[in-house]
């Protein structure tokens, strides 16, 4: 008769009886896996089935408390250990009091009475001072000026807008954590600070042109020297001068100004080249004529004692022989008188005809006419006398005493 038909007392053939299934009991449950784990353990069942024996329930018990306990050792293990990495320094604390700084490695601490503060020494951190970067969105701007810590006050009462950058290192883990309160914004009031006392000792043209990389040498300075006395534990590393301008009330003027210098500059050097090219010519000019001037010096020194030594000489000469020397001298004389003149007129005695030569019409000519009180051949000496539309020189008395002359030569 199969299991379902009439009659069939409602068995089925998973069960292993007739009688009714009901809900698990848990108590049962959980003695089976103390049961169980009691075997693991090395315990021994109890004496009955069921475990209900004293020694069944107390082994059972005693191997989840060692459990519990392995597990707990095990998480105090792993939570105590702890790694600092390269660069890094880990400063302990003991109830929060300071214990040890560790270096890089792994390291053992008493949780949970330890704690341990992991700090970056390598990292360069970055700080801005007068001004902030934005996102550069379409409602905020990508760089935003701070007034309050921008504008300063230079030495000449000008205002000037600063902008700097900071980068720094942490260089005591236990000074940057227990010395002050807020290293970061220490760091920020001791750099503006600085800034304003360096900038205040300095005139605005210094800052604006040749003066910031010394601006920033001294802004740097101060301010690792003030936080050193914080024992901030923190070194500045770089201070950059972004940008260095007048407020923007005032732009428009400093950059007429600007533009007002610029041109006195341009002026300047297109002055002073033109005295460069200018001067060196005005000295050579200046030498030349000095040269010439002592070149005439020496001529007319040259010629005047050269006349002293020709009138010795005559004076020597006349000396001996006055009457020669008295008619040399006059017909020396006559000949440069007359050797300027352009027309000549020659009475010769015994005749009506007044002989006249055109010196100026030969000379143009290109003829050269005997030379004056001389002939060509050397012979005796002819006057020649100027002579005018009303006056004449009579030839006679001239030949005879060129005659004289020339028998005077002969005897000397």
């Amino acid at each position: 008769m199969a299991w379902n038909e009439p009659g069939g007392g409602n068995r089925d053939p998973w069960s292993g009886g007739g009688r009714e299934q009901g809900p698990p009991d848990l108590d049962a449950i959980i003695r089976k896996l103390s049961d169980k784990l009691s075997l693991l353990l090395g315990g021994r069942r109890g004496g009955n089935s069921g475990g209900n024996g004293p020694g069944g329930s107390g082994s059972g018990f005693v191997g989840i408390g060692l459990i519990i306990g392995v597990i707990a050792v095990i998480g105090w293990l792993i939570a105590s250990i702890y790694i600092v990495n390269e660069g890094e320094r880990g400063v302990v604390l003991r109830f929060g009091r300071y214990l040890e700084t560790t270096l890089p490695g792994p390291h053992l601490r008493l949780f949970p009475i330890d704690r341990v503060e992991i700090v970056n020494l390598e990292q360069r951190r970055f700080r801005e001072i007068g001004y902030r970067s934005g996102s550069g969105g379409a409602r905020q701007p990508a760089v935003r000026t701070v007034p309050k810590e921008a504008l300063m006050l230079t030495q000449d009462e000008n205002i000037v807008d600063v902008r700097m950058a900071v980068q720094y290192q942490i260089s005591d883990p236990r000074a940057y954590l227990f010395s002050v309160l807020d290293p970061e914004g220490v760091l920020v009031q001791v750099v503006e600070s600085a800034a304003r006392e360096t900038i205040g000792k300095s005139t605005m043209d210094f800052v604006l042109t040749e003066g910031r990389s010394t601006v920033v040498a001294d802004i740097k300075t101060l301010s690792q020297r003030i936080l050193n006395s914080y024992d901030a534990g923190l070194h500045i590393v770089t201070v950059v001068l972004q940008d260095a301008q007048p407020p923007e009330e005032v732009q428009d003027a400093f950059a007429d100004a600007i533009k007002a210098r610029e041109d006195e500059q341009r002026l300047k050097n297109e002055a002073e080249a033109y005295s460069n090219e200018v001067i060196p010519r005005a000295r050579g000019q200046s030498a030349r004529r000095l040269q010439e001037a002592s070149a005439y010096k020496e001529q007319v020194i040259a010629q005047a004692q050269g006349e002293a030594s020709r009138f010795d000489q005559l004076q020597a000469a006349y000396q001996k022989a006055p009457e020669i020397t008295r008619e040399r001298l006059y017909l020396e004389t006559l000949e440069a008188v007359l050797s300027r003149s352009s027309k000549v007129l020659v009475d010769v005695k015994g005749t009506n005809n007044l002989l006249y030569l055109p010196l100026d019409r030969l000379l143009k000519s290109g003829e050269t006419p005997p030379a004056a009180g001389s002939s060509a051949a050397g012979g005796p000496v002819t006057e020649v006398l100027p002579a005018s539309s009303s006056t004449s020189v009579d030839g006679s008395a001239a030949a005879s005493r060129l005659r004289d002359l020339n028998r005077s030569r002969e005897v000397r």
